[in-house]
């Protein structure tokens, strides 16, 4: 079953600006992004290239988080900052375990929009939609009809934040806008988050900030304790908040925990 949510199928896809779903694409070797989108990233990659490195072990921690969640019985998720779609998608990986398992992608870049059938194409049993959304209009999130019935089964949910808080800085309120879609949540649900993290190399990443901000992207780079900090009162399942080459690997890391530089967790909801 599928279920687009249309109200934006005519938006400007704005591709004089970059937009961070379509430089995350360029950086994973995608085709879907335009001039303004590869410049960025190009003017990125010249003062860190370790930025190519962490969209591609953020693919793979999303596929390990993803089983795990599946094993743990979550047949519902909530992903938000979806990005282009890049197989395998979540609903591909769910579904090919669970078939019945819904999933809502959640995006905001109208690209996304176009490309949302790629994302709709759900098994049966299951179901996927696409709602055009940004990850702080909350209201909007909770109000839309997928995520309304995942909310409504009572049943255990995943909301997935997969690179995309380093996106609002503080005073956006980042924390506020997590805890309010956190505690909409069933219990028994989980929230699982990668971010990037400036720790290993503060030089470096305060330049690629520099670069984005004055694209218009603004970013904000947290610590391993203040990631940590969006899972509070929830329980962190092992490892904890991580590296996320370290966060249950299918396989040694090729890379080092400084070339990734990024911190994930799972928590899961009382």
């Amino acid at each position: 079953m599928t279920s687009p949510d249309p109200d934006h199928y005519h938006a400007d896809l704005q591709t004089d600006r970059p937009h961070p779903a379509r430089v995350y694409d360029y950086l994973l070797g995608g085709k879907d992004n335009f001039a303004a989108d590869r410049a960025a990233a190009e003017q990125g990659l010249k003062v860190n290239p370790n930025a190519r490195t962490a969209p591609r072990e953020n693919r793979a921690y999303l596929m390990r988080t993803v089983r795990f969640l599946v094993d743990a019985g979550v047949r519902r998720f909530i992903d938000v900052g979806t990005g282009l779609p890049t197989s395998p998608n979540i609903h591909e990986i769910a579904q090919g375990l669970q078939p019945s398992t819904e999933v809502a992608y959640i995006d905001n870049d109208p690209i996304v929009l176009t490309h949302a059938r790629a994302l709709l194409t759900s098994t049966p049993e299951g179901r996927t939609s696409y709602v055009d959304a940004d990850l702080s209009d909350v209201d909007r999130i909770l109000g839309a009809e997928p995520v309304r019935h995942m909310l409504d089964s009572g049943q255990p949910v995943a909301l997935l934040l997969y690179a995309i808080l380093h996106f609002f800085p503080d005073a956006t309120d980042p924390y506020g806008i997590v805890r309010r879609l956190v505690d909409a949540l069933p219990s028994g649900s989980y929230l699982v988050i990668s971010h990037i993290t400036d720790d290993y190399d503060k030089p470096a990443w305060a330049k690629f900030q520099q670069i984005f901000r004055a694209q218009g992207i603004d970013t904000q780079f947290r610590s391993q304790k203040e990631v940590e900090a969006f899972f509070e009162g929830l329980q962190l399942e092992h490892p904890g908040v991580v590296p996320i080459l370290s966060w249950r690997p299918d396989t040694p890391p090729e890379f080092t925990d400084a070339q990734v530089a990024l911190y994930g967790g799972v928590g899961r909801k009382p």
